[in-house]
């Protein structure tokens, strides 16, 4: 189990390897407006925990199991950022800042019921086939329902 700050340094990780191939020390830092010492704890913390492999000064690699963690985290985050910009009618920069803070202080079994009500009240999907964030087949079936 990682923090819920680990969790944040993992996202940030997942959408540099998607943006931009790599990922560094550097660019994690400046993304997160924090120290390289305090990245470098996170990856280390990480580390230990199976998400990532690294070595000192070396390529940072995300495994499966880091890979799919930062996945649920960003749907999470999706969740409660469509919740608060198309039910509550948030503006979108604001909406941003809100669904990184609320993501953070809210469980599982929350997002999985709110997701249920999202989904619902735009009309994407039914989602009362026992919708689990924990639950690849599940999300995966949900995502192609709602394209």
């Amino acid at each position: 189990m990682v923090s819920k700050s680990s969790e944040e340094y993992l996202k940030t990780m997942y959408l540099l390897k998607k943006q931009s191939g790599n990922i560094r020390v550097t660019d994690i830092a400046n993304k997160m407006n924090c120290t390289k010492p305090s990245v470098n704890k996170a990856i280390y913390n990480l580390k230990d925990n199976g998400l990532l492999n690294y070595e000192s000064y070396g390529t940072i690699e995300l495994t499966e199991e880091g890979e799919n963690l930062a996945k649920k985290i960003l749907e999470a985050y999706d969740i409660v950022y469509l919740f608060l910009k198309d039910v509550l009618n948030l503006e979108a920069e604001e909406a941003e800042k809100e669904a990184e803070k609320i993501k953070m202080a809210i469980t599982d079994d929350t997002i999985n019921k709110l997701a249920k009500y999202v989904h619902e009240v735009l009309g994407l999907s039914n989602l009362n086939c026992n919708y689990d964030i924990n639950q690849e087949k599940c999300r995966s079936c949900v995502k192609r329902m709602s394209h």
